[in-house]
Order: C-alpha cells, then sequence, then structure tokens
C-alpha cells in the first residue's frame, strides 16, 4: 500500500502551487530519480492552484502528496496521500491542532490517506515562521525533546526538521535523528548541492528538496538525487 511504502523513500521534491511550473519543468522534475513529489507552500496556495498543479503532474509514475496549509486544501478527494503538518513549537496553538480541527469538522476525512508530520520549524525568516509564530530560538537539546514528545507521547509517524529556504544546522538534526526511535525522520532546507544533500541524507531518513528546483534548475536536482541514491 502507497500509505506504508513512503517510509522507503529517501528523496523527495516539494513543488510550490503557488509558482508558475512550465510543462518541461515538471517532466524534468519527475523524471530525475526522485521517489516522490509532495505538493506544499505556505503563501497563495489556493484550491484552484492545487487543482492545477495536480494536473500537471497527472500521469507520471511517481507518488504524489498533498502538504495542506489550510482546510481548503485539504479537500480533494481520497485517491491521494495528504501529509498534514503540525508546527509543535509554533506559538500560535492554531497551527498545532486549531487547523486541523476546522478541517475535520467540514468535510469527510479519508484517514486511511492521512499521515501526521511533526514540523519543528527551525529558519525565523521563512514564511512558516512567520505565519506560523514558531520559535526558532530552539537548541540542539531542545530539538531532541520536541522529537521524543513528538514521537513517544503523540506518536507522530514523522519528525520534519524544516529550515524552509536555507540550509540548517546539521548539529540540530544529529540531536533529531539521536532521539528518534522509529518515526521517520524528514529535513528541508537549502539542498542545492550533492555535498548538502548528501551531509542531510547521513542524518535524515528524507530529504526534501524545493526551492532549488527553482532557483538552479532540474540538473541540480539530478545532483542531489544521485547523492542520495
Amino acid at each position: 500500500m502507497l500509505q506504508h511504502r513512503w517510509r522507503q523513500w529517501v528523496h523527495v521534491t516539494k513543488l510550490d502551487p503557488a509558482r508558475e511550473h512550465q510543462p518541461g519543468l515538471i517532466e524534468e522534475i519527475a523524471t530525475s530519480g526522485t521517489d516522490a513529489l509532495m505538493l506544499s507552500g505556505t503563501l497563495g496556495v489556493t484550491r484552484q492552484n492545487m487543482g492545477e498543479l495536480l494536473k500537471q503532474v497527472a500521469g507520471y509514475d511517481l507518488p504524489v502528496v498533498i502538504e495542506p496549509a489550510s482546510p481548503e486544501v485539504a479537500a480533494f478527494d481520497g485517491r491521494l496521500l495528504l501529509f498534514v503538518p503540525s508546527v509543535l513549537n509554533a506559538r500560535d496553538v492554531g497551527w498545532v491542532v486549531g487547523k486541523h480541527v476546522e478541517w475535520v469538522k467540514g468535510q469527510t476525512v479519508h484517514w486511511e490517506r492521512v499521515v501526521p508530520e511533526a514540523y519543528i520549524v527551525l529558519n525565523p525568516e521563512s514564511s512558516v515562521a512567520s505565519v506560523t509564530k514558531a520559535d526558532c530560538t530552539l537548541g540542539p537539546r531542545e530539538v531532541a525533546a520536541y522529537t521524543r514528545c513528538a514521537e513517544r507521547y503523540f506518536r507522530f509517524p514523522i519528525v520534519y526538521i524544516e529550515y524552509s529556504g536555507t540550509y540548517g544546522d546539521p548539529a540540530m538534526v544529529r540531536a533529531a535523528r539521536e532521539a528518534i526511535e522509529e518515526a521517520q525522520l524528514f529535513y528541508g532546507g537549502g539542498i542545492n548541492s550533492a555535498e548538502r544533500a548528501a551531509e542531510m541524507a547521513n542524518l535524515a531518513d528524507t530529504i526534501v528538496v524545493g526551492n532549488a528546483v527553482y532557483e538552479s534548475g532540474a540538473e541540480v536536482l539530478r545532483e542531489t538525487v544521485r547523492a542520495v541514491q
């Protein structure tokens, strides 16, 4: 089942529905060797542009995941995996659980397709940190504690260290790695070279590459794939 195979992914490419995607770029990404496509964004994502991007990526033999930033965007049918984030270090509690309650109240949820993610946001300059009012002053000890709490208390299957737009501190990812036991450790942020991909892949189970696709093109994406597979 697809909802279990995601644990085998080592490289995921994140596409932002609010950005423009030329058909040629989509094809290059889909044939790069990446394990899956994650459709996700913090600002400007609507049901309409998410639907348009879904049409563009349809037809490729590649798993597609929606990572919704709002209940509206989570309203697609039950054929797709939903990776639903809770930002555990958000000062705005709505991003820990409130948005999720709105989502569940508003529609039928295909729970067999839902994979919860425990986000730990660590780049204070990122849009996600601004929107969620995340406490990005954490050190390795706090990151480890959040990781243990996410995995052992809340039972999240994914812990996601998110630097969104900048390359993170490997010491923070290592702290999460050493704290984790069974959950899948994701890392995202600033991976724009084979060297960075390899460094973070040595610490995390799955790396997520996003901005590099838009800033440097598909060849850089292929370099990051080769570095981890």
